[in-house]
């Protein structure tokens, strides 16, 4: 029996509202609006798939898409799952050095270049092909390595449509809604780019993710959804024009923890309060912050209907008591999470036990049943037995004025087990601000002991391809 894909659900848009917009982007230098519609979109992608099934044995091959953003790597990435094969995005601009080790790692079949003719052909040997091949394979991506420790997720066409059902209980879209989308593609695309087009959405891509350019498409196609992240609203909320964003109904906040100071301003500048949600990719979307966002906006929310969070003592047990300081891991259940990490090989069924999914990350709930994140488990410092997360304490260094981004570490103490020190990128690199002064600014916020012992003054701090501190 022929396993039902999202390709066919925008396939049946297309036959319903064939000249619906599935596509609007903006031209550069205010050149005006082009409009892709879903009869063209299917159209384009259809024929893009009968060129690589021409080429390659597509049915579960593994196809790496370099492609820039908008409407061409929309195209080329439906174009994959259309013919069968499993979709690995692959971020534009990656050395032929870097696609190679990539395409090792990944155990490539071929990879398609956007406006490029033909597949470069790879020839993999992998030793669970036939496993990968019975998921029905969609989709490959690599987690963003904060750790250094990158592991690739595969999801499977059917897995696809249960978390994109399950995350859209959440935002609801609908073929009258109008997404401004300000994401890299390449990191992000199943549940967001998909789950608008399965539901017959029109995506919004403006010609830059500035304030201005932003506006003026606004102004134009008067957005409903705005799906970004901090550091996009943060641009925005600096803006001083007059013009506002009456239009849309929800605005979310993806891809790094929402800063309270960029909330505010959002709110402040535009009358609208950031939703906060947890984007994971080995589970999708399953906590957004749809009720409290305005007065709580760093929480992440409650879980959405079909997930069960809750959160793992270090013993096993399950912590029920609320509050900052009752910290468990997040652990979730629920539809669409992953198939399998694809090198070594692990069925979910080896991932997966009574457990759920486990997140890594500790969080904590409050008495209205909001998740809040304290820090991932690895960030852990135990300092004299006291225990604190190296987020908390980035958090206030990060609100200094002479701090844009901080990143703190521990370091083994031969009496205290472990002390905190921080490095941060100065705001003015001429006159970054001496460590008592930042000192004395922790004093304010923080107890004692998360205060850093050493701040190191640095030109930059590793990230990663999705933006966020690459810890070591």
């Amino acid at each position: 029996m022929r396993t039902v894909t999202v390709v066919d659900e925008i396939r049946a848009w297309a036959r319903q509202r064939g000249s619906h917009p599935a596509v609007q982007i903006a031209r550069s230098g205010g050149g005006g609006i082009d409009t892709l519609s879903y009869a063209e979109l299917v159209s384009r992608f259809e024929q893009i798939a009968a060129g690589i099934e021409s080429e390659v044995e597509a049915r579960h091959a593994r196809i790496g898409l370099v492609a820039p953003q908008g409407i061409e790597f929309v195209e080329n990435a439906l174009a994959i799952l259309s013919a069968g094969a499993c979709l690995v995005p692959i971020p534009e601009g990656t050395s032929d050095d870097a696609l190679a080790e990539f395409a090792a790692r990944s155990h490539l079949h071929g990879v398609l270049r956007a406006g490029t003719p033909g597949v470069t052909r790879y020839d993999p040997a992998f030793r669970a092909e036939a496993e990968f091949a019975a998921l029905a394979p969609a989709y490959l991506r690599f987690t963003s390595g904060t750790t250094n420790q990158r592991k690739g997720v595969v999801l499977s066409h059917h897995r696809i449509l249960e978390r994109l059902s399950a995350a859209n209980r959440g935002m609801g879209v609908t073929a009258e809604d109008r997404i401004l989308w300000l994401l890299p593609m390449a990191h992000h695309f199943v549940v967001s780019i998909l789950l608008y087009l399965r539901n017959g959405a029109t995506i919004l891509l403006p010609s830059s993710s500035l304030a201005e350019p932003v506006l003026d498409l606004c102004a134009f196609s008067e957005p409903t959804v705005f799906y970004a992240s901090p550091y996009h609203y943060g641009l925005l909320g600096k803006d001083p024009s007059p013009r506002r964003l009456d239009s849309v109904r929800l605005a979310v906040s993806t891809a790094d923890g929402l800063r309270r100071e960029i909330a505010v301003r959002f709110m402040d500048r535009f009358g609208i309060a950031l939703t906060q949600a947890l984007g994971i990719i080995e589970v999708g979307l399953p906590v957004m912050n749809l009720v409290n966002a305005a007065c709580k906006p760093t929480a992440l929310g409650r879980p959405l209907p079909e997930y069960d969070v809750w959160l793992r003592a270090d013993d096993g047990d399950s912590v029920t008591a609320r509050g900052p300081g009752h910290c468990g891991e997040v652990c979730i259940r629920g539809p669409g999470l992953l198939d399998a990490y694809l090198d070594p090989w692990t069925p979910s069924d080896a991932l997966l036990g009574a457990d759920g999914f486990r997140t890594g990350d500790q969080g904590w709930f409050d008495d209205d049943g909001d998740l809040h994140l304290a820090g991932r488990r690895a960030n852990r410092i135990n300092m004299a037995g006291m225990k604190f997360f190296c987020e908390e304490v980035e958090a206030v260094l990060d609100r200094h004025p002479g701090v844009a981004r901080s990143r703190v570490s521990s370091r083994d103490h031969p009496h205290l087990g472990q002390i905190p020190i921080a490095e941060y990128v100065a705001a003015d690199a001429a006159a970054p601000p001496a460590a008592r002064d930042l000192t004395e600014f922790c004093k304010r916020h923080l107890p004692q002991y998360k205060i850093p012992r050493q701040f190191k003054p640095v030109a930059e701090l590793p990230m990663t391809a999705t933006g966020k501190i690459r810890r070591t």
